[in-house]
């Protein structure tokens, strides 16, 4: 999820890390400042390596994710809620990422910050959809008295990436109105890849 702002720069540079020497230097930042800053500093170990959560870029398997609903409410450290027509969901080939050796990444079964979450290699890629819990991903519905009180926590697995992602690894965009497709269309985004989906926003 990012920014519709920030669409542009990634059309040409791809998704990029912030250490990037492509990082967008006018990046209009959404997330919760608190845990970004958290995370860049948050070591993991994962069998005998140890890494910096901060230096991956973060990525979730599905939609209507906790942090979006703080990002359009505002609160917590979001100092000011944003739009659903100004934000767009990037959508990477997660089969090109494998494929591509030079890439880094690890991915989770639930928020990377928690203690409770597992961290899983290259190696165990062929075992993604056996580490997730899909149903959690995709529930719609993640808290309440009735709800089970990890679900928040396996809904939010990660996909974490170390490279920046080049441009020709995003196969789409999935934004909340038509005003917000026409805004891309218009930046020479193909029609046949944006899908105008309200559903996946609160």
């Amino acid at each position: 999820m990012t920014h519709i702002e920030n669409i542009p720069h990634i059309l040409q540079y791809g998704i990029t890390h912030h250490h990037s020497p492509n990082a967008n230097s006018h990046y209009r930042s959404i997330g919760d400042r608190s845990l970004i800053d958290f995370r860049a500093n948050k070591e993991i170990n994962i069998g005998s390596e140890c890494i910096v959560l901060g230096d991956y870029i973060p990525f979730y398997f599905g939609i209507r994710m906790p942090m979006l609903y703080v990002i359009q409410q505002g609160g917590n450290c979001v100092p000011q809620a944003t739009k659903a027509e100004e934000i767009v969901y990037v959508v990477v080939s997660l089969a090109k990422i494998i494929e591509d050796e030079k890439i880094t990444y690890y991915f989770t079964d639930g928020h990377a910050t928690d203690s409770f979450t597992n961290f899983y290699t290259r190696q165990d890629i062929s075992h993604l959809q056996e580490k997730l819990d899909i149903q959690a991903i995709t529930s719609r519905i993640w808290s309440g008295e009735n709800i089970d009180r990890d679900l928040k926590r396996r809904k939010q697995a990660e996909f974490l990436v170390k490279n920046d992602i080049p441009p020709e690894y995003i196969i789409g965009y999935v934004c909340y109105n038509q005003s917000s497709k026409e805004r891309m269309i218009n930046w020479k985004i193909p029609e046949n890849i944006i899908k105008v989906f309200p559903q996946a926003y609160y």
